[in-house]
This record gives structure tokens, sequence and C-alpha cells, in this order.
């Protein structure tokens, strides 16, 4: 079992001179300690929920992510997840195979449909059904897995079109930074994972939740035939971990026994603080289970 620690929350510690150093310190730690995956949000307002709320602090993800990538040298880094409608995908493209180059070739490309229409009204980002998005997706997918092929010509889909297809320099994994694809949508995300994607993400909401969610991948996936066992699965482990290691651990055996291969922790509490317990009472067990 791999462990992804994802960076949600700016707001601690409260100055906002100190966030670039508290995430420096935090990338540190959770590379030393064998984290595999350092990931970051993809929004621009904090989301709203228990705990947040739209005015608190939110960096922009592919920033902060090379920001990251200059200070650490072996976990592989991506946003979780990049929304389709925040960026033009030749544009995105360029992104992720700009950070794939300068990380030495660690990135990966996650994405979805987007969903937060608050920030994207706010910021005058074009808000369409949700049928739109996933159409929006799909050709995103299209041109990206395009720009970092050999073929450098047009691309006419119905939303996006390109005279030209050319990014240089390619990323440097090949054939292309592996593609994540975020959420858990019976009908149309999971087809989309089983059609374009090297790994899903999913919600660790319990196993059998979790269970469900892959066997219907794997339905997909004889569909299009496509090979179920070539996705990775990961997922995004709820609650506090800290505050029951134990319970964590048995659930991660749980999922690791149903394929999940990664998981990703949100710190809920000061990352800096966060990164040391895990590195010192989750870690060390961890590599048992898998």
């Amino acid at each position: 079992m791999k462990l992804g620690l994802h960076y949600w929350n700016y707001s601690t510690p409260t100055d906002p001179a100190l966030i670039g150093p508290t995430l420096a310190q935090t990338a540190r730690i959770a590379e030393q300690s064998g984290v595999d995956a350092f990931t970051v949000m993809d929004h621009y307002f904090q989301m709203e929920h228990r705990t947040g709320s739209a005015d608190q602090p939110m960096l922009e993800a592919y920033t902060a992510l090379g920001y990251v990538a200059a200070l650490t040298e072996r976990m592989e880094l991506g946003v979780l997840v990049t929304g389709v409608m925040y960026r033009h995908p030749g544009l995105l493209a360029k992104i992720v195979a700009s950070i794939d180059v300068l990380s030495g070739g660690r990135a990966r490309f996650g994405i979805g449909a987007s969903w937060y229409e608050r920030e994207q009204r706010a910021l005058g980002v074009p808000v369409v059904p949700v049928g739109e998005r996933f159409e929006r997706l799909e050709e995103t997918l299209q041109i990206c897995l395009q720009m970092w092929s050999d073929d450098n010509g047009p691309y006419q889909g119905r939303h996006y079109q390109l005279e030209e297809t050319l990014c240089v320099p390619q990323p440097l994994r090949r054939p292309h930074p592996p593609i994540m694809i975020g959420g858990g949508g019976e009908k149309k995300t999971l087809l989309m994972v089983a059609r374009y994607a090297d790994s899903c993400n999913l919600f660790a909401t319990t196993p059998d939740e979790v269970a469900h969610k892959l066997q219907v991948l794997r339905a997909h996936c004889e569909d299009e035939g496509r090979d179920y066992d070539a996705i990775a699965k990961t997922a995004v482990a709820g609650g506090p971990v800290l505050d029951d290691v134990d319970g964590f651990l048995a659930s991660a055996e749980q999922y690791a026994r149903l394929g999940i291969s990664e998981l990703q922790l949100l710190p809920d509490r000061h990352p800096v603080t966060f990164a040391e317990q895990v590195a010192e009472r989750v870690l060390p067990r961890l590599a048992a289970i898998g």
C-alpha cells in the first residue's frame, strides 16, 4: 500500500507569510519519510464545508506544485484533481508537461469534471451543464494525449479546435504522465477511466462502496476491451487518521484486498505536525500492508 499526502488547507498557520515555508517543510518531511505522492487541490476559493469557507486562503494548484517540485526529488506530484473548466486543454497539456520536465519526470495528471460553481461564477469561468462538462473532459483527455505524442496535427472537437498540437519539450515520462481521473460516477466518470486513465481515484467511504465502484469499473473495462488490472486504483482516505491509527490501518488492509494500491491522507491539523506524526505512527506499520 502506497501513501499520498493531499495538501488541501492553507489556513494553518494563519499568517500568509508562513504559507510557503509551511508547504515546503511539509513536502520535505513527506518525501524524507517515504510518502509516495504529494498532491494539491485545484480550487481558487477554499471549499465550503463544515470547517471551511470560501474566504480562507487557497493557492493556484500548478504554481504550488511547481514550488514543491523544486523542493523534492522522489515523490510523484499531481493535482487532485484538475477541474476541466479551469484551463484550456492545449494550455493544460503544456502546464503538466512543464511540471513533468522540471520535476525530472514525476508529474501525474489528475483531472475531473469540476463542480464548485461559486468560484467559477465569481471568477468568470464558464458554468456549463454537467453533460457538457463530461464532453469537455473527454476532449481534454484526447487533446492532452495527442499533444504528448508525435502527432502535432490539428484537433477538431465539438468544444475545442486546435490548429496544432505542438508541445516542446515533451514530458520526460513516457509515453506520458500517468492519467488519473477522479470521481466515482458510475455512468460517465468510471467509463472514462476505462477508456483513458492509468488510475482512478475514489473516496474511501466504506469497503463495500469501494468494492461496488470497482465492480462497475471492471464492467466498463470489459465493454471497452481494457485490461482492468492495468488501471491503478487509488482512494482518498476519509476521517481523522491520526485519531485512530489502528482503525485506519485495519481499513487500509481491507482496501488493499480490494485492489486499492494508494491512499491519500488529508491533514487535519498543522500540516508539519501531521506529516511528522504520519512518518512516526503510520508509515512504518503501513509498509506491512499490500
